[in-house]
C-alpha cells in the first residue's frame, strides 16, 4: 500500500492564498460584468424609453393629420370617392353621398367603375343633370406611390349647379339683349306709319259723321291702331325699361295694393291666398309703378295656371342661409297649379314666347326686363302637376349711382329683395 507525504503547512498556506486570489480575480471580473450588464440594461430602458415616446408622438401627429384630413375631405363641397388598386371603394365623403343621394354603405365595397357606369348611364352632355336637380361634371385620377406603383383611384365629383344656372342666366341676357335690339327697331319703324293710319282714320269718322254704318269701319281701325300701340308700348318698355323713380317703400303695402288689383281675377276660382313678410324686411328699394307691374303679372299668371283653384303664396324674406349675398332681399310667388314643361323652362323670359291660347308672350319678357333695370334678377323653378315658383333677388338698397340716405327702418335686418306692384288694368299686365 503506497503512503502519500503529508503536504508542508506553509505549502498549505500558498495554495488557499492563491484559490482566493483567484476567487477574488473572478469576483471582481462577475462584478464588471455585472455592472457593465446593468449599465447597458439602463441604457437600453432609456432608449426603448424614447423610442415609444417618439412613437406616441408620431401616431399622435399621424392620428391628427387623420383627422384634419378627415374634416377637410367632410368639408369639401366637391363629393370624392377613393378606391384601392382592386378598384374597391374604400372610402368617400359626405358631399358624395349628398350629390348622388345614397347612403355609404351603398357605396362602400362596390367598384368604381360600377358607380360611375350608373351615374353617367342616359347621359351624353355636360354637365351630368341628377335625378335630384343637381348638375355635376366627373373627374377621376390614378392615386400612385412615389416609385409610380398604382395604390389606388381618385373620382371626384363636382357640383356644378351654380356655374350652369351662371352660365343659363348669361345665355338669356345675351339672347333677351340681341332680341331687345331687334324688337326696339322694328317697333320704331311699325310706329311711325301707325301715327299715319291713326290719323287717316280719325279723318275718316269726321268726313263720314253723316254715314254711321261706314263710320263704324273707321272706328274698328282706330280701335285696332290704338292696341298695336299699346302693344308698341310694351315692346319699347322691354327694350328700354325705366326704373328711375326708385326709393323707399314700405314692403307691406306694395303687396297689398298688388293683390286689390288682382283681386277680381283671384275671386273667380277657389284660391287660397299667403302672405308672409319677414320683419327684417320693413321696406324695399324699387320704382313702386314697376313693381307693381312684375309682381301683378306674376300674381295673374299664377291665378290663370290655376284653373280649378288652388294656393297662391307671397313672400318677401332674407334669401336663405346659404345665398352668398346677404345684402339682397327675396320675393317669392308661388301657386299649386299645372307647372311649367321642362322644355319651357328656358324660354319663359323670351319676348312672344307663351303657351297661352291668347296672349302676346310679352309678359314675362317686361318681368325680367324690369328686374334687370333694378339691379336684380329672377329665375323659375317649376315642377308640372305641382306648381311653379317665381324667385326675385333685388339689392337690399341704392345701388352705385343711386346711392343715397337709407331709412332706419330699412336698415332694422337685412333688408330685402322684390315685393311687386302694379298699375294699370289687369288686362294691360297680363300676357
Amino acid at each position: 500500500m503506497t503512503a502519500f507525504a503529508p503536504v508542508p503547512e506553509q505549502g498549505q498556506n500558498e495554495l488557499l492564498t492563491r484559490a482566493f486570489h483567484d476567487f477574488d480575480q473572478a469576483a471582481t471580473v462577475l462584478q464588471q460584468s455585472y455592472a457593465a450588464l446593468t449599465s447597458r440594461l439602463h441604457q437600453m430602458d432609456l432608449e426603448l424609453a424614447q423610442t415609444n415616446a417618439s412613437l406616441r408622438e408620431h401616431l399622435r401627429e399621424t392620428e391628427e393629420m387623420r383627422a384634419h384630413v378627415t374634416a377637410v375631405l367632410e368639408s369639401l363641397d366637391t363629393g370624392v370617392i377613393v378606391a384601392d388598386r382592386r378598384d374597391l371603394v374604400i372610402r368617400c365623403n359626405h358631399s358624395a353621398e349628398r350629390l348622388l343621394g345614397v347612403p355609404p354603405h351603398q357605396l362602400i365595397g362596390r367598384t368604381a367603375s360600377e358607380i360611375l357606369r350608373e351615374i353617367t348611364q342616359d347621359h351624353g352632355e355636360y354637365p351630368l343633370i341628377l335625378p335630384s336637380g343637381a348638375a355635376i361634371a366627373l373627374s377621376q385620377t390614378d392615386l400612385t406611390e412615389a416609385s409610380g406603383a398604382l395604390i389606388g383611384k381618385l373620382v371626384l365629383i363636382h357640383d356644378v349647379t351654380r356655374i350652369r344656372q351662371l352660365e343659363d342666366r348669361l345665355q338669356r341676357r345675351n339672347r333677351l339683349e340681341a332680341m331687345g335690339q331687334m324688337v326696339g327697331c322694328i317697333a320704331h319703324e311699325i310706329r311711325n306709319p301707325l301715327g299715319s293710319v291713326e290719323l287717316f282714320a280719325s279723318m275718316l269718322r269726321k268726313d263720314l259723321r253723316e254715314f254711321p254704318h261706314l263710320r263704324t269701319y273707321a272706328e274698328h281701325i282706330s280701335v285696332a291702331v290704338q292696341s298695336m300701340d299699346r302693344l308698341l308700348s310694351n315692346l319699347l318698355v322691354y327694350t328700354k325699361p325705366d326704373c328711375s323713380k326708385a326709393t323707399w317703400h314700405d314692403t307691406e303695402p306694395l303687396i297689398v295694393d298688388v293683390l286689390t288689383l288682382a283681386a277680381h281675377s283671384i275671386s273667380t276660382v277657389p284660391i287660397e291666398v299667403s302672405f308672409h313678410l319677414d320683419p327684417l324686411v320693413p321696406q324695399i328699394w324699387c320704382d313702386a309703378a314697376k313693381m307693381k307691374q312684375v309682381l301683378l303679372n306674376l300674381v295673374l299668371n299664377a291665378v290663370q295656371a290655376m284653373p280649378d283653384g288652388g294656393t297662391l303664396t307671397l313672400g318677401v324674406t332674407l334669401p336663405p342661409m346659404a345665398s352668398t349675398n346677404r345684402s339682397e332681399v327675396q320675393v317669392t310667388v308661388t301657386d299649386t297649379g299645372t307647372g311649367i314643361a321642362p322644355e319651357h323652362l328656358s324660354r319663359v323670359f323670351d319676348p312672344f314666347f307663351t303657351t297661352k291660347d291668347q296672349g302676346t308672350g310679352l309678359g314675362l319678357a317686361i318681368v325680367h326686363a324690369l328686374i334687370e333695370a333694378h339691379h336684380g334678377r329672377i329665375d323659375v323653378e317649376s315642377t308640372p302637376g305641382q306648381g311653379t315658383t317665381f324667385v326675385i333677388l333685388l339689392p337690399r338698397g341704392p345701388v352705385q349711382a343711386e346711392l343715397g340716405a337709407v331709412p332706419l327702418s330699412a336698415l332694422s335686418g337685412y333688408p330685402a329683395a322684390v315685393s311687386m306692384t302694379g298699375q294699370g288694368t289687369e288686362e294691360e299686365m297680363d300676357e
